[in-house]
């Protein structure tokens, strides 16, 4: 069994709210293992049997059938995870916010980068395996022209960020 981590995009946000035990539980029924809830924004670490695929089609569609939302999710493999962590580019400052944005497909992340002139004064941006690091300052992660280009609607069934203290809890 093979021990992954599964990014659900959107949950507890816009109406779409869903428990932590009702998502352990949704897993647990799924057939999945050793599960375990990471704060409330739709974090999982499990442990599943099967290709990539097979599981990311499975959980979307239990949480369609259950909870009743369009949901996509981001699979990471947890070992995975734990390099994209420790190979954040950028050094950290407690004025700092900290992100990984990660991608289903790295078309959509090459489309996300795209073209983007930033102020690196302001926030950096840094192309990883399978994801986008980036740093803002503290206050500013919804209206730097990097938050704004992530919350684009063309991106809502591709990509999901993570806060890097977020993933360090997954690990």
């Amino acid at each position: 069994m093979a021990r992954w981590v599964a990014l659900l995009r959107g949950v507890n946000v816009n109406g779409i709210t869903i428990r932590s035990a009702d998502l352990a539980t949704l897993f647990r029924d799924l057939g999945y293992a050793d599960v375990r809830t990471v704060l409330a924004s739709g974090n999982v670490v499990f442990t599943a049997d099967g290709e990539a695929e097979a599981i990311t089609g499975a959980v979307e569609q239990g949480l369609r059938d259950r909870f009743g939302y369009d949901a996509w999710i981001v699979l990471v493999p947890h070992e995975r995870l734990a390099a994209v962590v420790e190979q954040f580019p950028f050094p950290s400052d407690p004025d700092r916010h900290d992100y990984v944005v990660f991608g289903s497909a790295d078309d959509a992340l090459d489309d996300l980068l795209a073209d983007l002139t930033l102020d690196d004064d302001v926030e950096r941006v840094a192309r990883g395996d399978g994801v986008v690091y980036w740093s803002c300052p503290k206050g500013s992660s919804t209206d730097t022209v990097f938050a704004k280009r992530a919350a684009a609607a063309r991106f809502k069934r591709t990509t999901t960020t993570r806060n890097a203290n977020t993933l360090r809890k997954l690990l």
